[in-house]
């Protein structure tokens, strides 16, 4: 028996756990890590962000350069093996032809003997990154008559490539603007409209079902109309952002008042109230912080929504204006039938618009998964 004391007394106790637990945002990140869709999403979305940011080192050329003795040429590509087999380093480019095709009736063709090499990190057209950094190095230039015209040019000569580039700064900045202000607002009437209720309640709520009983491409059209013509294209930028963030604040304002309604009389709101905390304060660190998973995903799929919005009405002439640039107005120049039979280059941008469109939707999935309370 003393043996059997002493074993025992002797026998390590059991050590205590280390970790700690894991707090809501852990949680929601190891949820979304397991969504591979919307990790590939969240990737190529961040990639096309950079490309709009540096999309002037991108460029081979300006967003406006014009090349009159080549409109309307078809994509030319970089090679390293010529016609005959031969390997080239550094890669090349062939020249072009001003004369007619008789096969095609096209008015350039690719010259197979005119072969000029590329640069990399070469000087070209300046430009400036974020109206803060300015330079004139482009990832690939190629010395004169050589031209890189790698999606083809337009019915003006424009290097369409460069312009998906800078189209990129106007259309996905649409969507970060345009979301940002219809959040603003949309938080603000919900978070008020669910706390305080009573006559704000009743006027926002109907004010919502107005903006919601309207089909959404009609009325931005109709809103879009309205800008004046005098405006310059920086002003009509704004004038979209505010005409497409206007409309879409509306659902985020019923579903942010649906969780503050559920929130207000929680046991912490209550403890705030009675240790008498202001209003702004119980806002800011009771209420806010738990609808902003919510908000966050509705965020995440609004952007696409933007851009498809301000696409549409750039492509029916109703959006931005030139000298600026966006896919929209773009894709506005392959409306006409001639044009998609001898041009169908110039249906490029609808590439961009489209992998925009489906990756934003699979991070926004993938959030919306991560953050929903009942998963598993």
């Amino acid at each position: 028996m003393d043996t059997n004391a002493q074993a025992v007394e002797a026998a390590p106790a059991p050590k205590k756990r280390d970790t700690a637990p894991l707090t809501v945002r852990q949680i929601v990140w190891m949820r979304f890590r397991r969504n591979r869709l919307a990790i590939v999403g969240g990737v190529v979305v961040i990639g096309l962000y950079l490309m709009a940011i540096f999309a002037g080192f991108l460029a081979p050329y300006a967003v406006n350069t014009t090349h009159s003795k080549h409109a309307g040429v078809g994509p030319n590509g970089l090679h390293v093996w010529d016609h005959e087999g031969n390997f080239h380093w550094p890669p090349f480019v062939y020249g072009y032809d001003a004369s007619i095709d008789p096969a095609t009736y096209r008015r350039i063709a690719v010259r197979t003997d005119d072969m000029y090499p590329v640069t990399f990190f070469g000087r070209g057209d300046p430009y400036t990154i974020l109206g803060i950094v300015s330079g004139n190095r482009h990832l690939v230039t190629v010395d004169e008559p050589g031209k890189l015209f790698f999606l083809g040019t337009d019915t003006l000569g424009r290097d369409l490539l460069s312009r998906i580039f800078y189209g990129a700064q106007v259309s996905l900045s649409v969507g970060l603007v345009g979301v940002f202000l219809s959040l603003t607002i949309g938080t603000s009437v919900g978070v008020v409209a669910g706390l305080y209720g009573g006559a704000f309640d009743n006027i926002a709520m109907r004010i919502v079902e107005v903006l919601t009983a309207f089909p959404q491409i009609p009325l931005w059209m109709a809103l879009a109309s309205a800008l004046p013509p005098t405006l310059n294209s920086l002003q009509v930028y704004f004038g979209i952002t505010v005409v497409l963030s206007f409309l879409n604040w509306g659902g985020l304002a019923r579903q942010v008042r649906a969780k503050v309604l559920a929130l207000r009389d929680g046991d912490y709101v209550t403890s705030a109230r009675l240790n008498n905390c202001s209003v702004p304060r119980i806002v800011v660190r009771h209420l806010f912080p738990n609808t902003l998973s919510h908000v966050l995903v509705r965020a995440t799929l609004a952007i696409p929504a933007m851009i498809l919005g301000e696409t549409s009405l750039s492509f029916l002439g109703l959006g931005i204006r030139p000298p600026m640039t966006s896919w929209g107005l773009l894709l506005s120049e392959a409306q006409a039938v001639r044009v998609l039979l001898q041009q169908p280059w110039l249906l490029a941008p609808i590439v961009p618009v489209m992998t925009t469109a489906i990756c934003f939707n699979l991070l926004g999935d993938g959030l919306r998964d991560a953050a929903d309370p009942f998963a598993d």
